[in-house]
Parts: structure tokens; sequence; C-alpha cells
């Protein structure tokens, strides 16, 4: 199993206690032990301007100015985003960026995108919240213009939602096969389908840009079990090799040596919401991690995380939601978790 972990950034209420003078500190404090080390192979962003689970006044630092500066800061990780929605920039502006982004840091940018969700945010920059089904039609459109960008270096479209007339991107980025793909969601009929669409297959030559990895968020076994099956089958209808997609998944982790030690990191959450979230809200946010599998000793993770790579979830992205503050549980997951499943 190959592992990711999420810098904090704020999305999550993550540097709540923390001044804004200092958040960039605290970001890198997370993104050099990540890249110091040999445990996690990438380091990831949230594409969000607004807070979750509810929209605060808190921080909440932009995707791609940190995927720039952390490309700039390190030297071995590579740089993703789960995920950057395709309507919040125009896709040859976002290919630009991202191609940028790849020569700054040697090569080492991947490209998670999606059709996105968070209706509060889109409203509130004025982008509308259009129905999914045009947001997944933007999704294909977009990821075709960033291939072509990507691949040729310009790139022409007339689509129903995005137009582009010799779009130019140069220079390339540095990877011979174009900047990787994620397509991240687990939409049955139409995001699983673009995901297998954009993959290798018969009809993409070598070296053009192609979905890698597909992610279907979340450790629910029997979803992620469910979801690879419908994704077969939308390869097999278009030809595409099932085996090229690597499976990953994103994991909240809250990990503790014992399972007092873990419930003694769930009610810091809490405390850490309480001032900006209802009660209410912070109650079905405890539920919903003691319920998951992931949360829990090093013991109990471990056995969650192998029951999910037997299902054949080979990319995990961590998030620990204490990192800004204090790595110990990070620390924690590379000495007694990871070591079993790498």
């Amino acid at each position: 199993m190959r592992f990711g972990l999420f810098i904090p950034q704020g999305w999550r209420l993550d540097l709540v206690g923390i001044e804004p003078a200092e958040h960039w500190d605290a970001m890198m404090r997370v993104a050099e032990h990540a890249d110091q080390g040999t445990t996690f192979e990438s380091i990831w962003v949230y594409d969000h301007f607004h807070t979750t689970p509810v929209p605060t006044d808190q921080a909440t630092h932009e995707a791609w100015t940190l995927m720039a500066a952390l490309g700039a800061s390190t030297e071995r990780v590579r740089l993703g985003q789960m995920c950057t929605c395709m309507a919040y920039r125009n896709p040859a502006y976002l290919a630009k960026v991202a191609a940028t982004v790849d020569i700054v840091s040697g090569g080492r940018t991947e490209m998670g995108i999606g059709a996105g969700w968070y209706e509060h945010e889109w409203r509130a920059y004025g982008y509308g919240f259009p129905r999914a089904g045009e947001r997944l039609a933007m999704l294909d459109e977009g990821v075709q213009i960033m291939r072509q960008l990507w691949n040729s270096g310009t790139a022409t479209l007339d689509g129903k939602h995005y137009t582009v007339d010799g779009a130019i991107c140069r220079p390339l980025p540095l990877q011979d096969e174009g900047i990787p793909l994620w397509i991240a969601g687990g939409g049955e009929k139409v995001t699983l389908r673009i995901a297998a669409k954009h993959a290798r297959g018969g009809d993409v030559v070598d070296g053009a840009s192609y979905t890698r990895y597909t992610n279907f968020g979340g450790s629910d076994v029997e979803q992620f079990t469910h979801k690879s099956e419908v994704l077969a089958q939308h390869c097999r209808e278009l030809g595409t090799d099932f085996d090229s997609i690597t499976r990953s998944a994103n994991i909240t982790t809250v990990l503790g040596e014992t399972e007092s030690d873990v419930e003694d990191k769930l009610t810091q959450l809490a405390e850490a919401h309480r001032p900006f979230v209802a009660e209410g809200e912070i109650q079905s946010t405890l539920t919903n991690l003691r319920n998951s599998p992931t949360v829990g000793t090093p013991a109990q993770v471990t056995e969650a995380l192998a029951t999910m790579r037997d299902a054949g979830m080979t990319y995990a992205v961590c998030y620990f939601f204490d990192a800004a503050h204090d790595l110990g549980s990070v620390e924690l997951f590379e000495r007694e978790v990871a070591p079993a499943l790498l």
C-alpha cells in the first residue's frame, strides 16, 4: 500500500488556535516531515474556499497557491489536491497553472479533479450551482482540454460549457506522460465512466496524459468494493484496462496508543470546533468518527486498512486533524501502522 498525507490548511478547522502569520510554518512542518521521511510518497491539499462542516470566518488557504509554494519548498514528495473543482477555474488556465507547478516542483504534480459539491462556496463566489449533470459535463470537457494542452501544447474545443481556440500551454509539464489525473468521486453512472473514459485504453496513444488513479473517498470497504465493480464494468464497455487504474481513498485517521487516547483526541477535536460549529453538528461528527474503521489504535487501523487493501485499495491519502499542532499521530502511524502495509 502507498500513502499520501494531507497538509492542514484550515478547511477542516485544523488551524484553529494558530495565528495566521504562523499558518505557513505549521503547514511546512508537516510537509517537511513527510518530505524527509519515507512513509508518505505524496502530500495533499483540499480545493475549498469555506470551512467545513459549516462555513465560518476561520482560515481556508487556497489550494493551487499552496501547490506552488509546496513545490518550491519540498524535494521528494509528490503534490496533489483532493480534489480540484473543475468549475472554480477555466480549464485552460488551470492546465497552465498545473504545468507551471510541475516545472517548479521538478515534475512532481498530480491533478486531482472533480465536479465539485460544496454549494455554499459555489454560490458565495458567484459560480451559481448547476445541476449535477451539468457539473459532470463540465468535468468531462475540462479534462479533454487539459489533456490536449499537456500532451500537444495546444487545445481547441467547442464544447457546451467550455470553448478554447488554439490555447497554448508552454512549456509542457516535465512528466513524460503528462500530469497524472485523479478522477475523484463515486458517481456510478457518470463520474466513474469519465474516469474509465480518460484512462489509458486502446485509443489513447503512449505519451498521453491519462487517468492513473481514481478516488472513491472514505473507508467503507463494502462501498469501495461496489464502486470498483462499477468502474470495472465501465472499463469493459469502453475498452479500458481496469488494472491500469490505481484505486485510492481518503482516510480520516484519529490514532491513539490506546482507546482512551483516541477518546481524548476526539474530545480535543470537539473542543476546537465548539466555538464555530453547532453542538448537534459536533456530535454527528463524533458519531461518524467513532464508527469509522480508521479511528482507533494502531492495531485497529492496520486491520481496517489491510481489509481495504485486500479489496483493491492500494493508495491511502491520510488526514490527521491534529497534525498542525502535534506530529505525534503522524509519527505513530509511521511507526506502527504503515510498516505492516507497505
